[in-house]
């Protein structure tokens, strides 16, 4: 959509501005999709396939107040939160820097440590990074067909054609 110009800044900063949309943006879907929209244990018991919880939990979702309204708010921000790739390309140096330091600490023998203490946190981050990533998707494909077929009527409305 955009972009905003920010002074020069070291590489640090420069990743910690790029990465400022999926941030908050993930913290807003987090909350509007758990929290506003019910998408949390009803949905993750969907494992099984049995198709009467998958209803009831279809059923409870727009059931929600103001459904529509945080759905919106979902998918308008969901689109926004992935970094550009100016935005990533100061990401390099500090994955490479973590994985520098993960090389030697586990070398070092502090693997098993680390699994101890860090070994939860990390699972609990990746949860919440997988049912964010979850909530934007589901939101992203109710939306895929009624817009493809809106953008396919207005084509051949109009005669324009957009690439």
């Amino acid at each position: 959509m955009g972009y905003v110009e920010t002074a020069q800044t070291d590489w640090l900063r420069d990743a910690l501005i790029g990465a400022a949309p999926l941030i908050t943006g993930g913290l807003f879907v987090a909350y509007a999709g758990i929290l506003r929209l019910g998408v949390g244990q009803p949905w993750m018991q969907l494992a099984p396939a049995n198709i009467s919880s998958a209803v009831q939990a279809i059923l409870s979702t727009y059931a929600q107040p103001d459904f529509w309204l945080w759905f919106y708010l979902i998918f308008a921000v969901s689109s926004m939160m992935f970094p550009s790739a100016s935005d990533r390309r100061t990401w390099l140096p500090i994955v490479l820097i973590l994985g520098v330091l993960s090389g030697i600490f586990i070398l070092a023998g502090f693997g098993p440590w680390l699994t101890a203490h860090l070994g939860e946190p990390l699972q609990i981050i990746l949860q919440t990074a997988t049912v964010i990533f979850f909530i934007s998707g589901v939101v992203h494909i109710c939306l895929l067909v009624p817009v493809w077929m809106t953008r396919l009527l207005l084509s051949r409305i109009t005669g324009l054609s957009v690439s």
